[in-house]
């Protein structure tokens, strides 16, 4: 019996460091001789209407504002009101524009009870579009 001493082969290293460098090169190679086609677009010409108003489109109408201070004092146009007259001034504002806007501005302070008080009544009275943010207190220097 003979048995056959085979030399064991040693697999080939492969240097991954020149195969990135020579694919970096392909790639900017093809890259640079590509050319792009330009797709033509298509144009449409779209019918117009003056008459036709999209459903939910805005208005440039102000929103009627409500400022709410950090010490839960409510104010309209500049001047503080109390509380229990909120909701008669905003059922007038409701009857002159049944599509009024509200936009609540609360100071960062501001006691959150207030501000849903607010909303509650802009609830009851049907108004639709209700915004609420709240703002920094305003720096030593620049309150009155």
């Amino acid at each position: 019996m003979r048995f056959v001493l085979r030399k064991r082969r040693q697999t080939p290293t492969i240097i991954i460091v020149a195969l990135v460098d020579v694919l970096i090169v392909l790639l900017i190679f093809l890259m640079v001789t590509t050319t792009f086609k330009q797709q033509p677009a298509l144009k449409l010409a779209l019918p117009e209407s003056s008459q036709a108003r999209k459903d939910g489109s805005t208005t440039n109408a102000l929103p009627f504002q409500i400022n709410i201070t950090s010490n839960a004092v409510i104010v309209l146009d500049r001047a503080p009101i109390p509380f229990d007259t909120l909701k008669d001034r905003l059922s007038q504002e409701v009857a002159k524009n049944p599509d009024l806007k509200l936009a609540i501005n609360a100071d960062r302070n501001a006691p959150f009870y207030r501000i849903v008080n607010v909303m509650d009544i802009a609830k009851e009275l049907k108004i639709k579009s209700v915004s609420a943010s709240t703002a920094g207190a305003k720096p030593a220097a620049q309150q009155p």
